[in-house]
Order: C-alpha cells, then sequence, then structure tokens
C-alpha cells in the first residue's frame, strides 16, 4: 500500500530537520534530483557529458533543490543555464549555481534555448503553491509541451495543488454565476516525464487527471518521520491479500451467496452484466431476482445463475432499473434486512433520509454523486476527495465514487484508493459489473471498504492485463484468471468464517 501526504503534513514533518539541520534537507534533496537527472540523460542521448539543461526555478525551496542540482550536473560536464522566474531566489544555491560556471537566461532566451536542450528541469513551484501558473511561465510551460522537450519536475509539476486531484482551482467549481464554458477548465500547469519528490508522495501524484502530468514519480527519502499517512492507495498485493480465496472446507454458502435485483426492461443488459460480475469474481451461488425480461438473456449467459428469491448474504440494487416505480419500497426493504447491500445507479434515487448503516455500500459516479449532495458535478470533479467523505459522513455508509481515480470513504472518514486501471474502461457498463463484483465480495465477508477497493481495483488490474476497448462483458470473463494470478503464488487458503445465507427472502 503507498501512503500520500496532504502538504501541511509534509511540512509540519520538515520543521523539526529544518530547525535542527538548517540546509541539509535541501542538499538532500538536491542529490537525489542530481542522479534522477542524470540516469535520464543517459537514457535520452546515452552519455552525460555534453548534454544541455535549462533549470527553472522559482523563489521558493524547489528552486533552490534545482540549482543546487544543476551545480552538481554542470560538475558532470552538463551545459546547464537557468531562468530564474521570479526577482527572488534562494541566494545560497544561486552561488553556489554560478560559482559551478551556471549561466541565466532570460524568459525570451529560454523559450528560444527549446530547440537545442535536452532536458527542463521544473523548479518554479512547491507544495505550497496554488494551482495554475502566471505569465511568462504559463507560456513556457506551453512552449515546453509543444516543442515535446522532456521535463523533470522537482517535488511536483508547478501549476498543480499538491492536495488536489488536478490544476481546476476548487473555488471555481462553486462560484456562482461563472460560465459554464469555463466550469472546470483547467488552468496552466507543466507535464512532466517524470516527477523528483521529497519525503512522501503528495495526493497530486496519486489522483487523476493530475497523476498523468506527473509522469514516472520517484520518491527520494530525505528523512522525514511521517505519521500515519492521509491517503492509502492500494496495490495488488493488498488485492491477493484480502481477497477471499476458498479451502478444503469450503461450499457454496461459504463462499457467498449474493442475490441481485438489477435491470429493467428497457435496460436487460445491465441485468446481465452484474451477474456476469458477480459469476467471475468468484459467487459460490447467485440469485437473480431482478427485471423478467433479462431472465433468458442472464440464462443463456451465466446458466449456473438461480432465479427467483430465496437466502442470501448480501444484496446488490439498482443497475438498469430506469424509472422504476417501486424502486423506494425496494431500497426500504433491502435495508430493512441489515444485510451488506450495495445500492448502484437508479437505486441512489431512492435513499431515505439519515444513515444507512455500516453493512451498505454507495457506488456512484461523479454526476451521482453531485446529485446526492446537491451540489454542481463541477464541484465533485475539482474535489472529489471531499465528496466522497461528504456523502459518507451524510449517509454513515461505505461510498465508492467511481471514474479515472477510484475512491472509496467510510463512515469513519478514511479515505482509500483503487489500483489504477487503463482509461478504456470508461464505457457503459464497466459499472455494473464493478457493482457485481462488489456484491461477491460482501457476500464473502468482506467489510463494504475492503471489498469496494478490492472490486474496483480487480477490475482495473484486469484491464490492464488486456489493455484494449475490451467491453466490460469481455473484462469480466477475464477476472477468474486475473484473480488467480494475483492471488495463487502468495496466497495460501484461508480458514472460512463467513456466515451462512440469512434465512429471510
Amino acid at each position: 500500500m503507498r501512503a500520500a501526504y496532504l502538504a501541511q503534513t509534509i511540512r509540519a514533518a520538515e520543521e523539526p530537520l529544518l530547525a535542527s539541520l538548517p540546509g541539509v534537507l535541501m542538499q538532500r534533496a538536491a542529490s537525489g534530483l542530481a542522479s534522477v537527472l542524470l540516469r535520464e540523460l543517459r537514457g535520452l542521448r546515452g552519455a552525460v557529458h555534453g548534454a544541455r539543461v535549462l533549470v527553472v526555478a522559482g523563489a521558493g525551496n524547489n528552486g533552490g533543490d534545482a540549482l543546487y542540482a544543476g551545480a552538481r550536473l554542470l560538475g558532470r560536464g552538463v551545459g546547464v543555464t537557468a531562468w530564474l522566474t521570479s526577482e527572488r531566489v534562494h541566494e545560497a544555491a544561486w552561488a553556489a549555481f554560478r560559482v559551478a560556471g551556471g549561466r541565466q537566461v532570460d524568459a525570451v532566451g529560454a523559450v528560444a534555448a527549446l530547440g537545442s536542450i535536452d532536458l527542463v528541469v521544473d523548479g518554479v513551484l512547491g507544495i505550497g503553491g496554488r494551482a495554475g501558473l502566471r505569465e511568462p511561465v504559463a507560456l513556457f510551460a506551453r512552449a515546453c509541451a509543444d516543442a515535446e522537450v522532456p521535463v523533470v519536475a522537482v517535488d511536483l509539476p508547478s501549476g498543480l495543488d499538491a492536495d488536489q486531484c488536478g490544476s481546476v482551482s476548487p473555488a471555481a467549481a462553486v462560484i456562482p454565476g461563472l460560465p459554464r464554458d469555463l466550469v472546470g477548465v483547467g488552468l496552466p500547469h507543466f507535464t512532466a516525464v517524470r516527477t523528483v519528490t521529497f519525503g512522501g508522495l503528495k495526493f497530486c501524484q496519486v489522483l487523476e487527471p493530475a497523476a498523468s502530468a506527473s509522469g514516472t514519480v520517484e520518491l527520494v527519502d530525505i528523512g522525514l518521520d511521517l505519521p500515519e499517512p492521509d491517503l492509502r492507495c492500494w496495490e495488488p498485493s493488498d488485492v491477493a491479500a484480502v481477497w477471499p480465496t476458498p479451502d478444503a472446507g469450503s461450499d457454496k454458502y461459504s463462499r457467498g451467496v449474493v442475490g441481485l435485483d438489477t435491470g429493467s426492461g428497457d435496460y436487460p443488459g445491465a441485468a446481465v452484466l452484474s451477474t456476469l460480475g458477480a459469476v467471475h469474481a468468484g459467487a459460490g451461488m447467485i440469485r437473480f431476482a431482478g427485471a423478467d425480461g433479462a431472465v433468458a438473456l442472464i440464462r443463456q449467459a451465466a446458466p449456473n445463475v438461480v432465479f427467483g428469491a430465496g437466502r442470501v448474504q448480501a444484496r446488490v440494487l439498482g443497475c438498469g432499473w430506469g424509472k422504476r416505480p417501486d424502486g423506494a419500497v425496494a431500497v426500504e426493504q433491502a435495508l430493512a434486512e441489515a444485510l451488506p447491500l450495495v445500492l448502484d445507479a437508479d437505486a441512489l434515487r431512492f435513499l431515505p433520509p439519515g444513515e444507512l448503516g455500516e453493512r451498505v455500500l454507495l457506488t456512484p459516479h461523479a454526476g451521482e454523486l453531485a446529485r446526492l449532495l446537491e451540489i454542481e458535478r463541477a464541484a465533485v470533479s475539482a474535489d472529489p476527495l471531499a465528496a466522497v467523505r461528504a456523502a459518507a459522513t451524510r449517509f454513515g455508509a461505505t461510498v465508492l465514487l467511481k471514474g479515472a481515480t477510484q475512491y472509496v470513504c467510510g463512515p469513519d472518514g478514511r479515505v482509500g484508493i483503487a489500483v489504477p486501471g487503463p482509461h478504456w474502461t470508461a464505457q457503459a457498463g464497466s459499472g455494473d459489473v464493478l457493482a457485481g463484483i462488489c456484491g461477491t465480495l460482501l457476500a464473502a465477508g468482506l467489510p463494504p471498504a475492503k471489498a469496494a477497493l478490492a472490486g474496483a481495483s480487480i477490475q482495473a488490474l484486469t484491464a490492464a492485463s488486456a489493455p484494449g476497448p475490451y467491453p466490460p462483458q469481455e473484462l469480466a470473463v477475464r477476472l477468474p484468471g486475473v484473480v488467480a494470478g494475483l492471488c495463487a503464488p502468495t496466497s495460501r487458503p484461508r480458514p472460512s468464517s463467513r456466515p451462512r445465507p440469512s434465512s429471510r427472502t
């Protein structure tokens, strides 16, 4: 599990070392940065000597890190110039850079140099910077992208907010009267092929779309004593550690019986997809009690499914319901059972007021979450972390916010991030499959937060194992192979402690 931290957490960890070891943190950062830059140049040119690098340095510590690293590169035969974007500069770092033989250029010279340099080092802003860049730095960032000159960012790409998922100002999404064509517009920022970050990962390096702007992130240990992470990012090993695996004493009930009430006459495909998600995630038994119009399709796609009411250990409701007239009654009855429950898609329109309970998992996309919170979708997109926390608190349930980055937050406010996958999965039906997967994991005994993180992660890993425009039904069929490959080499069967199905129907 990767740990990510808020900027204020990083700053708090830095303060005692800055006081007791003045200058040491910057030298550690500069040394690590220089090592990465030298390796990057070898990869680009095959050699370091004779390479040309432009350092773009702001007034803060990031600029100092970049200038000290530039001085180290000069000592290895690299030609390094620097553009100081502010009237202020880290004086000791600037002096070291000049003594090492570094030259200065202005904004015009920096843009002109793009045709002949190998690498740009972005040291303009750090974790204290806000989203966006001012001119002429914004113009230069665009010029780097246009000229396809690789950029290595110092700590984070300038123009990103360290604590946000992108370069959109959160305030911009909620300003009354803001023209709709401006809501959610990304602010200018550097796009890096590599980011060298210090101490701990920042939110912008693990949350999309900012993570893509960060490129490959390399973490340099500068000796910070960090507390518990502010954000936990799952990795494949975390999925393997919690995935329910049968043992010699397992049967269909101990593996989990999941009940599906999904689909409608208008959307029978949603019933099929949610069923396939449950089947291929490994449910011990599936009882389908959804749309009659989907029964024949499901029988053809999954003949192991049982139809009609019966005992289950978890339920999935809402996929493809459409304008279901008895939706509120169906949700109310399911909540009254107090079984683990996935409420997806159209079921989210029928949530009663008050807390739903710790066994409930809500699986909205950004538009549905905005509707639940009665805010604009742009506000969710600008600060999804705050939105998913707000929903988990309001409904007293676990919330899985689906999207390029998949956030999971329980009623305790702790947020986890699922393993990311390729963007090919952004297509209709993926959420229906995911609901079925999560229902299977709930039925197998996982708590909602782990079921959501494991379910979203395994779907992403499956998509990554077969990149391309595979439709969700084909990816569902590939789930067992990914599960087997993930769990078999390192996991031993675990004794089952899962409850038997409820006698309630």
